[in-house]
Formats: C-alpha cells, structure tokens, sequence
C-alpha cells in the first residue's frame, strides 16, 4: 500500500474523531486546559529578576527542601533533578538555574493535597547552582545544590 495513502487515511481518521467528538460536546473548542504561565519570569536573565517575578524575592532558605542531583553530571543537556518539599502546604515548586541564559527552567504547580515532589531533566549549559523554590502558605522557602557538568547542554 502506497505510504502516502496511509499517511492520508490516518490524517483523515483522526480529524473527523476530533469533529464527532466536538459535535457530541465531548470538547470544548473554548476551554481552556493548559495554565497561563508567568512571561516576565521565564524571561528574565538573571536569579534575582525570576525570583522578583514569581513574587519570592525575600525567599527563606529551609532544611525541608530536599534536592536530589548528581554532584557531577556528564551530560548538561539531561541532568535528573528531584525535589521533595517537606514544607506543610507546598503549593507550588519552581527550578532555576543560576547560570542558564532564562534562570527559571521549571515550574509546577501542586493541588488537591498533592504530595510536595517533582521529578524531571533539566538542561545546564555550565557548572551551576540549582535552586529550588517551594511556595507554601503564601510564602517563598529555597535550597540550592550546586552540579558540576562536565559537557554543557546549552550548546556548549
């Protein structure tokens, strides 16, 4: 069978799944599922200038912050990064790092009684502190670890 045809009936199969589905109210064209996320933070090129827009700029150093990193990562462009908050209420954990040309890499937000965790891969492009910023009460709590990276993964 000719692999464009496949390709077409594929295409064609799933848009019109997509069309009943819509007909039948199951999707919303009009909702919204995706968090707006904070522009001026992402954007900002510096630690102080991403905790100034996340609002955490007299942030708390805490012990109840737990990053879990390689002191040594191979590979900047995958470095496995966990963090456990044990801050009664975390609402939300933010990653930066500091010497990344956008400092903030990520940010999730926790609800419904989520448990204060997150596990990811982020990129270094040099040996780094990375900083955890844990919202919880209303107020801003931080712990950083610094990892070394022996090949960058921002280009470098």
């Amino acid at each position: 069978m000719n692999s464009k045809r496949r390709s077409f009936l594929k295409t064609a199969g799933t848009a019109s799944s997509v069309a009943i589905a819509a007909a039948a109210g199951l999707i919303k064209p009009t909702e919204v599922l995706a968090v707006e996320w904070n522009k001026d933070a992402f954007a900002a090129k510096g630690v102080p200038d991403a905790m100034k827009a996340v609002g955490a700029a007299g942030a708390a150093d805490s012990k109840d912050i737990l990053i879990k990193a390689p002191d040594i990562a191979e590979n900047g462009a995958v470095v496995p990064i966990e963090v456990t908050s044990k801050v009664a209420g975390t609402h939300s954990i933010m990653l930066m790092v500091e010497k990344n040309a956008s400092p903030l890499t990520a940010n999730f937000d926790l609800t419904n009684g989520a448990e204060g965790y997150v596990s990811t891969r982020i990129k270094m492009g040099q040996t780094s502190n990375v900083r955890a910023v844990v919202k919880a009460g209303g107020k801003f709590y931080t712990a950083t670890k610094e990892v070394k990276v022996t090949i960058g993964g921002c280009g470098g």
